[in-house]
């Protein structure tokens, strides 16, 4: 993508699909060393990803910033600490880490993406916690970590690349594709679209999808489709409309020939009414 930025891209599928390389991660070289973005979703996807670097430097890999634990993201993690790498994660990766629902992903991984995923598969804790803006530098790069608190996960982050202009923004926006909700707070992720700045940038790598040198392209589809789950939904927790006729009533065809649509979309608004349900009751 630059000078000293790179990027892998998964496929735009369900997550036990293509082996598990359905995320994007990437890698920055500098003269001191590497700095790695994401990790993948198996042990054997790292390894390559390893390998990859390895064809363009042999520089020592010194940082591994995860923008968040989501299975398709960490699970190589430990093939970057075993290469030396200092792990750098959001604040509530250690909610996730210490959850029943981190223990009973990877045990269906294991099964779902045997052999890639399995007993010899671990979930990593990271070396340092990030839960406000973070700077560094390594090599003559400048590099920002932004905190974005819990909007697509239990806590994200976007890293800059100060003189490439390039921003790696994990999960929080998914190019070309429908996005997961998952359990994620979709009012703060919203909202955190909404403020992005992207004025400047020369490309854009999302979590998911190709990169982009048309950032505010790329935030476009992400932004509205979270906006229109939340407005057909809220409708209908407001009228009090159970969510099977909900979701029959809207028009999704604005989004129901985007990859991933009819894998995710339903259980997203479903995620979405139940959420919203929750913020109302909470007022």
């Amino acid at each position: 993508m630059s000078e000293h930025s790179y990027y892998v891209k998964g496929a735009p599928r369900v997550a036990t699909a293509n082996e598990g390389f359905i995320s994007n991660a990437g890698f920055v070289v500098t003269n001191e060393g590497v700095v790695v973005f994401d990790a993948l979703g198996t042990p054997s996807l790292a390894a390559a990803l390893l390998e990859r670097i390895r064809n363009i430097t042999d520089q020592p890999i010194k940082r591994l910033v995860l923008s968040h634990y989501h299975a398709d993201h960490i699970y190589g993690i430990q093939v970057f600490k075993n290469a030396g790498a200092k792990i750098y994660a959001p604040k509530g990766s250690l909610d996730y880490i210490h959850s029943e629902a981190a223990a009973n992903r990877l045990k269906e991984r294991r099964l779902s993406l045997k052999p890639w995923v399995n007993n010899k598969t671990k979930i990593i804790v990271p070396d340092v916690i990030i839960d406000s803006s973070h700077q560094f530098s390594l090599g003559g790069l400048d590099f920002t970590i932004n905190y974005l608190g819990k909007a697509h996960s239990e806590g994200d982050l976007a890293m800059l690349v100060e003189q490439d202009r390039v921003l790696f923004s994990g999960d929080i926006i998914f190019e070309g594709r429908v996005p997961f909700v998952g359990n994620a707070d979709t009012k703060h992720w919203l909202k955190t679209l909404t403020e992005l700045e992207t004025g400047g940038l020369a490309a854009l790598i999302p979590g998911h999808g190709p990169a982009s040198k048309k950032p505010a392209s790329a935030i476009s589809l992400t932004r509205r489709y979270l906006a229109y789950l939340r407005e057909t939904m809220g409708y209908a927790i407001d009228d009090l409309t159970p969510f099977g006729e909900a979701y029959d009533e809207v028009d999704w065809s604005e989004f129901e020939n985007v990859p991933a649509f009819k894998d995710a979309n339903r259980i997203n608004a479903h995620q979405v009414y139940l959420s919203m349900g929750k913020e109302l009751f909470k007022k």
